[in-house]
């Protein structure tokens, strides 16, 4: 049977609801089968109730554990406290492991209990929640989680919607139904919902609904928030049933009094819970370069421990076994130490792997997000609309941004639309150069005859206005009665005014200026649209409409006009609407002229035409149109099928010409973004000639570019072609790369290309037909001698170096302009880039159309605009102009990629220095894995040493303030580039360390061998080796970070500061007698400090040995700085550079100084005389020389 391939739903008495795969067909027998409607009764999808914690009292601490052990770190450190348990390879305490480890899980389990207690009172205040239920015949209040599929409810005014709910009647005319979807997908503005006709009609009272008996067939439960698919059978009557019709969970009932609905989908399967999973985790590169190193870290670890090992297994043969004072009693042979001395310094020297590294960077990306946050030059006052990091792990990859994919209207363009011109009947309006328009001044029309006018809508065209008002040109009655017609726009009236609420803000700007022009849209319905033409009012019934989607680029509407006549409208694009007129459409050519001229004035053009259809005609398509309705399986192309049939042999009216005007500073910022080396691609579904314009006005394409178009340059193809050609020619060279350049003249180059060019050259086709295709092309190149078609590939490996040419062609272009591209197009060729040339990708649009382009980027971009928050939404960053994209990259990207390697290179130095000093007292302990400092040090090294003032570098550092940032985007290149942070600075940090840890080790060495203090002690024992080690090593590596530090506050300098000052307030608490009596197992070193601190010899060893440590560091900086500065350090000396002022200003105003009339005589006499100044004065001539100055 069938029940293995279905799922069913049911729980209101005379409803079911069956829920199906979309490939599955329900025949009609299925559907009165009793016996299949009787196992529906008993087969039912879970309750209402949601959870969306994840612990509970029980489950929170093992939960939470397992969770974060699965993190590789944290494992790694698990292991390590196991082994310091067992006491033969224990070589330190166990808790100099387990309080790092406890801190950095105790740490993110508060995070997570936090997020999860909110998480239960969320749930908790969402379930409990009232709403009425049909029960019994009559409407009961109960709590959202006793809902079940299937059951009728209610809902008032302000309610948010329970479930997936579909909507059967409601208090307004036609089951209109205003929602807002503010929690779906953060838009604030109203969208409309509307019951099916037959459901208004019939399902209005308590007992209608009490005896509502259907079978709803829909699609299994799914994240599509912009789609949904169903089928109502009521009555042996077949309805579709789509998204219109439905009310989804999390939005709010807006001026709708009452509302009646069926729950569909319930709980977690409903469409915004089903959107709650876990997103793509996008990682940075530092991410992963950091990753790999670490890995480096552990080779070398081991690597080490072996060698250590190897070593103490031939000590202990030579010396050890032989030493009658080192006997132990264990019995081990040399080879048995050997391998317990290698977990032993895998114990000792696992601090080489920084537990504390990851909550760190963590930490430093959490405050650089909220810096973002707060930036208020990205604040956009005119919306309250202020910069969102809506992440927290990719701000460092802001700043290595190499491509840039751009979206342009709504993104370059404000999405604020204007009519401003059409072309009706090969005349073009809006153009004050008609011979009747000599008789008026030049100002805007004035509109006051028509009550409905928008005050704000501005046509200086006084001639069209005649036109229309004279009713003499038939087609221009057509023109606007299309616009005011053919449209989803929905209208609400708020007394003599008229509020239209589109989809789209260029159909908002056509139904306004229709409205403009006397043609107004007063009211819709489910089968009628009424219109105002002029001065008598119209009623049209609406028998089919024809939606717009991307791969259409149209829309049409099928309307009965009052006197039966049946007419089809149609808009769209010119590439689509040509391609379907009738071979007898008058101005066809001049109409394209027209087009021509708008898109070189970079305005957005719609073809507008009509048909008249027969009844016969109607009735034959409209079967047709019924059967792809409720079709459950392909219903979309099913559909698209049947629109194709109708949509033929057009009649052309003319065209509309929109105005949609460039952001402010959006020139300004491509101009710095291409100084710093980024190259912006423009990705758009508007004409060529139109995107072009725009290029240029925002200046990305400038005059000194030479332009090539892909479709018609025939060398652009031929080039891809041959090589292609060559590649088959030689077989042995399928993977050798050609390095020929595409673009061989001089100077920048630019690319502008459409969306059928680009499939033509990558293929994009279905993916069944290509195999197929390239399965007979395979076929026919290896059964004939002839060579295959140049133009066709023969395999996947041709199509993808294809591809990899594209890429390498266009990426020689300064600049990319790919026009008429659909929604996937955009994400194909971000993905294409990311993959052939490995680079760092942002894309950046306001429109659902550019989602998958934003999430197929390494960096997602949304900019909250005219077409809602679905870009946003699907983010990681989000502000409100494109202007802040030049601060976000080159200031707060730039910055953060400084910090965050600067962080990097000084983390892993401070830790190779402190750990490989153990390294170095192992030659002078028998590689017996004794620690070189006291046990408490090593457990607070990284806790309380040295984690502030780093931490506050990443935080807080800056090279060049944001002002020298916008202005120098050369500053920028370093983070493309990839050279402050690579396996080339970590090994500097390694060896830095080294060279760190030689110093701290050899320097209190030497000077301990033969040494006696003041009071005649010898101070060179092993515990007061550790103190001046200890000291040395704090003192270096907080001074250390002092030297990198470019940018200084009070919280730097305390930073450093306290942190010396904990770690010797810390030091002198520890090794005190009190805390040794508690504890006299934990805390040996007692009176260390004290005793071996008081020798002035063992001062001036710490400060020698940071001394010798500082000093090769300081030298080097001075000399790059001086001899190979950086942009940086060019920019900064620029900065302190004080301007001199000439000694004379040629043209200056002059003012005559009072210095020469108030200053006493001089020495000239003196100088004058001849006399020696050396010589000693007489009495007489020191009394002459006083009186003469006197007076």
């Amino acid at each position: 049977m069938i029940y293995n391939l279905l799922t069913f739903q049911k729980v209101h008495e005379k409803v079911c609801i069956i829920s199906q795969p979309t490939s599955f067909k329900l025949t009609e027998e299925t559907c009165k089968n009793e016996d299949s409607m009787f196992y529906c009764s008993y087969i039912c999808f879970q309750g209402n109730a949601i959870k969306t914690y994840k612990y509970n009292v029980l489950t929170f601490l093992p939960l939470n554990l397992y969770e974060q052990f699965k993190r590789a770190a944290n494992l790694y450190f698990l292991c390590l406290l196991i082994l310091q348990i067992i006491p033969q390879i224990s070589t330190l305490p166990w808790y100099t492991t387990l309080v790092p480890l406890v801190l950095v899980l105790g740490i993110t389990a508060i995070k997570d209990l936090v997020d999860d207690l909110a998480r239960h009172r969320m749930d908790k205040e969402i379930n409990n929640r009232r709403c009425d239920v049909l029960l019994n015949g009559r409407f009961e209040e109960t709590r959202w989680m006793n809902l079940q599929v299937g059951d009728v409810v209610r809902i008032k005014k302000n309610d948010f919607i329970p479930a997936d709910i579909l909507l059967l009647s409601s208090s307004n005319p036609n089951s209109l139904c205003y929602v807002e979807t503010a929690e779906l997908d953060g838009e604030t503005n109203l969208k409309f919902k509307m019951g099916l006709k037959v459901t208004d009609e019939r399902l209005q009272e308590e007992d209608q609904l009490a005896r509502y008996n259907a079978l709803i067939l829909c699609e299994e439960p799914n994240n599509r928030l912009d789609k949904f698919m169903g089928t109502m059978i009521w009555d042996s009557q077949s309805y579709a049933l789509d998204l219109d019709n439905m009310l989804l969970r999390g939005c709010k009932i807006r001026n709708t009094d009452v509302c009646h609905g069926l729950v569909i989908f319930a709980g977690n399967d409903t469409k915004i819970m089903r959107n709650g999973g876990k997103t793509r985790f996008k990682r940075t590169r530092i991410d992963i370069l950091m990753n790999y190193m670490v890995y480096t870290i552990f080779a070398l670890l081991v690597l080490l421990c072996a060698g250590l090992a190897i070593g103490h297994t031939y000590w202990y043969e030579s010396i050890g076994s032989k030493a009658w004072y080192l006997y132990d009693g264990l019995g081990y042979s040399s080879s048995t130490r050997g391998f317990l001395s290698f977990w032993g310094y895998i114990i000792i020297l696992n601090t080489m792997v920084p537990i504390s590294l990851y909550v760190s960077v963590e930490v430093i990306r959490l405050g650089q997000s909220k810096f973002i946050n707060w930036d208020l030059q990205m604040y956009y006052a005119d919306k309250d609309t202020p910069a969102k990091a809506r992440t927290t792990t990719l701000n460092e990859q802001l700043g290595q941004i190499e491509y840039i994919f751009s979206d342009k209207t709504g993104t370059l363009t404000q999405n604020i639309m204007a009519f401003k011109k059409c072309t009706i009947t090969g005349l073009t309006y809006g153009e004050t150069n008609h011979q009747e328009q000599v008789l008026f001044i030049e100002s805007p029309v004035d509109f006051s005859w028509n009550k409905y006018a928008d005050k704000k809508f501005q046509f200086e065209d006084h001639f069209l206005v005649s036109c229309i008002r004279s009713k003499k040109d038939p087609q221009i009655h057509e023109f606007f009665k299309l616009l005011s017609l053919c449209h989803t726009v929905m209208v609400e009236h708020k007394g003599d005014e008229l509020v239209y609420q589109a989809a789209s803000p260029d159909e908002g700007a056509l139904v306004t200026a229709a409205c403009n022009f006397g043609y107004v849209f007063l009211s819709r319905t489910q089968d009628t649209i009424t219109i105002l033409e002029m001065d008598h009012e119209e009623t049209y019934e609406m028998l089919a409409l024809l939606d717009f989607n991307s791969d259409r680029k149209r829309m049409s509407i099928i309307l009965r006009f009052p006197d039966g006549k049946i007419r089809l409208y149609c808009k769209g694009a010119d590439t689509v609407i040509y391609q379907r007129l009738d071979a007898n459409s008058k101005n066809i050519e001049t109409t394209q002229e027209a087009l021509d001229i708008f898109a070189n004035e970079t305005l957005r053009t719609l073809c507008l035409c009509y048909k008249d259809i027969s009844q016969a005609e109607f009735d034959a398509w409209s079967q047709k149109h019924q059967a792809a309705s409720v079709s459950m399986g392909n219903r979309e192309e099913a559909l698209d099928t049947v629109y194709e049939e109708i949509e033929e042999n057009l009649l052309l009216i003319g065209a509309t010409a929109i105005e949609d005007k460039l952001q402010d500073g959006v020139p300004e910022t491509i101009a710095k973004l291409a100084k710093a080396n980024i190259k912006i691609w423009v990705l758009t579904g508007d004409k060529k000639e139109t995107a072009e314009n725009i290029g240029y006005s925002c200046q990305l394409l400038t005059d000194n570019m030479k332009i090539h178009y892909g479709e018609d340059v025939k060398y652009v193809s031929a080039d891809l072609r041959n090589r292609q050609t060559q590649r088959r020619n030689d077989p042995q060279g399928r993977n050798k790369k050609l390095k020929e350049q595409f673009f061989t003249e001089s100077g920048n180059n630019a690319l502008v290309i459409t969306g059928g060019w680009l499939n033509e050259i990558l293929y994009e086709k279905k993916k069944k037909r290509r195999r197929l295709r390239l399965k007979k092309l395979r076929k026919r190149f290896t059964n004939s001698t002839n060579p295959p078609d140049s133009n066709q590939p023969v395999d996947d490996w041709e199509k993808e170096k294809r591809q990899e040419d594209f890429v390498d062609m266009a990426c020689e272009c300064s600049a990319v302009i790919c026009c008429r591209v659909t929604p996937k197009q955009k994400a194909n060729v971000v993905s294409l880039v990311k993959r052939y040339k490995k680079a760092v990708t942002l894309s950046i649009g306001d429109g659902a159309n550019d989602v998958n382009m934003i999430k197929t980027a390494d960096i997602g971009v949304g900019i909250s605009g005219q077409e809602g928050m679905q870009a946003v939404m699907s983010s990681d960053y989000a502000f409100a102009q494109f202007r802040y994209l030049q601060r976000l990259l080159l200031v707060h990207g730039r910055w953060s990629y400084i910090r965050m390697c600067k962080f990097l290179r000084y983390f892993f130095y401070k830790n190779f220095a402190f750990t490989l000093v153990h390294f170095w007292f192992s030659f002078f302990n028998g590689f017996s894995s004794q620690t070189a400092y006291e046990d408490w040090f090593i457990t607070l090294y990284n806790v309380c040493y040295s984690s502030l003032p780093v931490l506050l570098v990443g935080l807080l550092d800056q090279d060049v303030n944001d002002k020298l940032s916008l202005r120098f985007p050369k500053l920028y290149l370093p983070g493309q580039q990839g050279s402050l942070f690579n396996y080339k600075n970590f090994f500097i940090s390694l060896f830095h360390g080294i060279f760190t840890s030689l110093m701290i080790f050899f320097i209190p060495y030497g000077a301990f061998l033969q040494t006696m203090g003041q009071d005649g002690e010898a101070p060179s024992d092993y515990q007061s080796f550790a103190v001046v080690a200890a000291s040395s090593l704090i003192i270096t590596v907080n001074l250390q970070i002092s030297l990198n530090t470019s940018y200084w506050t009070f919280v730097n300098f305390f930073a450093v500061i306290g942190s010396i000052a904990i770690y010797f307030g810390v030091m002198f608490d520890i090794h005190s007698a009190g805390i040794h009596v508690i504890l006299p197992t934990t805390f040996t070193f007692t009176g260390a400090a004290s005793n071996a601190l008081r020798q002035p010899y063992l001062w001036l060893t710490i400060i020698l040995t940071v001394g010798i440590c500082l000093l090769p560091v300081i030298c080097i900086q001075f000399l790059y700085q001086t001899i190979w500065p950086s942009v940086g350090d060019k920019v900064r000396s620029l900065k302190n550079r004080k301007k001199k002022k000439p000694a004379f200003q040629r043209g200056g105003r002059s003012r005559r100084s009072a210095y020469a009339f108030s200053h006493s005589s001089g020495y000239a006499d003196l100088i004058a005389s001849g006399r020696s100044i050396r010589q000693r004065p007489s009495l007489n001539l020191v009394l002459r020389l006083m009186l003469k100055t006197r007076n």
